[in-house]
């Protein structure tokens, strides 16, 4: 993430909606990538799910007949504003989905919502179930997933408590927001890669085959556990479950290496990221990162921040992973 500065001077964070300095209305306009004054540019305002309810804080066309941001349009189901601490947990959703955003805008990828682009494009269901209102929803049960152009995250996962004893009932040292929306959204890229791409025989090499039965490989992956020593090929031991699950799991720590890297580098906390830098030069910075970050987290009583080993296997996963951006980068 990028540094952004108010014009009185201040530092302006991405999810402010408000110059903590002179207090003036500030948002996240997507045609510049920065945070702007709301009255800076009279052709900006806010989106309607700013404004409506407070949940957003990116601008739009003052002139656009549709009332949301680029991103709030790739909404399908938003959560039922009339239980108890849903609006809360809506806002945390979408943070943690405009930080997805904002790093595939960084890598030039294509992203569109769903109503545009019928069969391509990207939308959100975000979705309650028996866990969080049993009279409401009875007997449902919602997993976070991908499928046909759709995310579905449960909204639970946006209630810190309820994530963290998911956490530790899976037995995860990683569990956040927006992990899941990275880890989906690595799903959402492979289903754009042509069946014919170079990088098809690439991915059966490195990460196995992915037509593979995928509930019995889940099935045996949640009766069994990975193997012993998954960490010498995997980046995570769910990775293990699945081909496309090792897939989904090293694109989203390629966007966590990415935009970290980019965070670290305009706090100067590591020299320049070129777009020359190789992917295994990137991940030894990243390396010498995390280090400090896991240690600056122990100093205060923290676990450790990224509590993952990128191996040589890994690495090379993770530079097919930065081939398949470069291929749909030039997508439409």
């Amino acid at each position: 993430m990028k540094r952004f500065f108010c014009r009185c001077g201040g530092e302006v964070f991405f999810e402010n909606h408000q110059c903590l300095k002179c207090q003036i209305a500030v948002g996240f306009d997507p045609q510049s990538m920065q945070m702007v004054a709301l009255d800076h540019d009279k052709q900006l305002t806010y989106c309607g799910n700013g404004s409506d309810f407070g949940v957003c804080n990116w601008m739009r066309p003052a002139n656009s007949d549709n009332p949301l941001c680029v991103a709030c349009r790739c909404n399908r189901t938003i959560p039922n504003l009339a239980l108890d601490d849903n609006l809360k947990r809506w806002t945390a959703l979408e943070q943690a989905k405009k930080r997805l955003f904002f790093t595939l805008m960084q890598l030039g990828l294509p992203l569109h919502n769903g109503w545009a682009r019928p069969g391509s494009g990207l939308l959100f269901d975000f979705l309650d179930d028996e866990r969080s209102k049993p009279e409401h929803f009875a007997d449902s049960f919602v997993t976070s997933g991908f499928n046909q152009g759709v995310i579905t995250l449960n909204v639970l996962e946006a209630d810190d408590l309820a994530r963290a004893a998911m956490q530790a009932e899976m037995q995860e040292p990683y569990r956040t927001l927006l992990g899941h929306f990275r880890h989906e959204s690595g799903h959402y890229y492979w289903s754009l890669l042509a069946p014919n791409a170079s990088s098809h025989g690439d991915f059966v090499s490195l990460f196995g085959d992915p037509t593979a039965d995928y509930a019995s490989a889940l099935a045996a992956y949640y009766a069994g556990g990975p193997a012993a020593d998954w960490d010498a090929t995997h980046i995570s031991a769910y990775a293990t479950a699945h081909p496309l699950e090792d897939w989904a799991e090293t694109w989203g720590h390629y966007l966590h290496i990415f935009d970290a890297l980019e965070t670290a580098e305009a706090h100067s906390l590591t020299p320049a990221v070129t777009p020359q830098m190789t992917v295994a030069e990137r991940v030894a910075a990243w390396q010498q990162v995390s280090v400090v970050l896991n240690e600056l987290n122990r100093s205060v009583g923290r676990a450790d921040a990224y509590p993952f080993a990128i191996g040589p296997r890994v690495i090379d996963k993770l530079e097919l992973v930065y081939r398949v951006i470069g291929d749909l980068r030039g997508q439409p």
